[in-house]
């Protein structure tokens, strides 16, 4: 069913709003828009060629969010692109479609080497593109991301105790929309790295400052 207008002026609008949000010289190069796949999610980034990144964004669960979660989630993704972490594809990905392929072909062939062969392929870069994924989602680079936005977010004017607020109540609100256990757990361990930065945060802002000296 086709978008009726408002609602869809009201996205465009979003589009544009977060796309105010990227830091000035990404903003030629980060485009945002809508999800497409199947239970996406809520906000991801990936590359669509070799000079342009897509932010997508799953927009029924994108609505249930404060504006301030949906910033500094936002700013998360940005994070990921300036660090360079984002999926790659790579030659792994063109071995698993050969593999794929000539298995299937094999299979009415009934030339069982190269069958062979083909699920050795497909299984190897299979295995490969596990291990990049597992790398490039790990949960150093999830939490020095969002280290990264709580910078970003200052940048653009909140202060640093509201920008740890809104970005561990949108990780809460995450946690409670996400049934699978293994997704949920890795949100709930950036939400308890985010506590513990921000308690040290607090900690540094109430040291008494030095005795100075006057000359």
């Amino acid at each position: 069913m086709p978008l009726s207008s408002p609602t869809a002026d009201a996205y465009q609008g979003e589009f544009r709003r977060l796309q105010s949000l990227l830091p000035p010289e990404m903003r030629g190069w980060v485009t945002v828009a809508p999800s497409t796949g199947m239970n996406p999610p809520v906000i991801t980034a990936e590359e669509i060629d070799r000079d342009q990144v897509e932010v997508q964004v799953d927009l029924v669960r994108w609505d249930q969010l404060a504006l301030d979660q949906r910033n500094l989630l936002f700013w998360h993704e940005v994070a990921r692109i300036q660090s360079d972490t984002l999926p790659k594809e790579g030659w792994e990905m063109a071995a698993l479609a050969i593999g794929l392929g000539g298995a299937v072909g094999e299979l009415w062939v009934q030339d069982t080497l190269l069958l062979l062969l083909s699920l050795g392929l497909a299984g190897f870069s299979g295995y490969r593109l596990w291990q990049r994924n597992q790398k490039q989602n790990s949960l150093e680079i999830l939490k020095a991301a969002d280290e990264r936005a709580l910078e970003l977010a200052t940048q653009f004017g909140y202060t640093l105790p509201n920008a740890y607020k809104s970005l561990g109540s949108a990780l809460k609100v995450l946690i409670d929309q996400t049934p699978d256990r293994r997704q949920r757990r890795r949100l709930e361990t950036r939400l308890d790295a985010l506590r513990r930065s921000a308690a040290r945060a607090k900690a540094r802002s109430q040291r008494p400052a030095g005795p100075s000296y006057d000359t």
